[in-house]
């Protein structure tokens, strides 16, 4: 049996995604594309657009699906697209949203793969940042969170499909109380 101790609550999401959709509304922005990056940031995308409306922003929103876990707990190193987006970016500024910056392999191939095709800018906002687990040099230009080396789960993360619909991100702990044998995501 399992438990999930709470990291960050979602009274503190909320709050903090308002703070990020202001932030961005304060950026000039032109013809703006969210590109969500799927699974995971589903939630946090979702939650994010809203307060982006009530921050005066009306974006055009599309979904990428990329993979480099498939049913790992750590990155392979190698991001495909399971999914791309439909909409042309040519000219356009673009947000990525994701769950999480761990590696930064996904969101520099999503980032350079957005630009290839001639967005005129690529920004992205994460909800949670692991600094010290960078295998490129990458940085957000939004975060939510700071976030502990912790293997995290819900508000759409997962760990095996399980755990993504908790209103808040926790940490699970299993009732033998030994601590997980994974470090975390990469």
């Amino acid at each position: 049996m399992n438990n999930v101790r709470v990291l960050f609550d979602a009274a503190t999401i909320a709050a903090r995604n308002n703070e990020l959709a202001k932030q961005i509304a304060a950026t000039p922005l032109e013809n703006l594309l969210v590109v969500a990056v799927l699974r995971g940031s589903f939630v946090f995308a979702a939650d994010l657009i809203r307060a982006l409306h009530h921050a005066g922003m009306a974006p055009q929103i599309e979904f990428i699906q990329l993979a480099s876990y498939r049913k790992a707990t750590t990155s392979s190193g190698q991001v495909d697209i399971v999914r791309d987006i439909d909409s042309d970016v040519d000219g356009r500024d673009i947000i990525l949203i994701d769950d999480i910056l761990e590696s930064g392999r996904t969101l520099a191939f999503a980032k350079d793969l957005l630009m290839a095709r001639c967005a005129r800018r690529v920004m992205t906002c994460v909800l949670l940042d692991k600094k010290n687990k960078r295998a490129v040099n990458f940085e957000a230009d939004w975060i939510g969170f700071e976030c502990p080396d912790l293997f995290v789960v819900g508000y759409g993360m997962d760990v095996s499909h399980s755990y993504r619909e908790l209103p808040f991100v926790g940490v699970v702990e299993h009732s033998s109380s030994k601590p997980s044998d994974d470090p975390g995501r990469l």
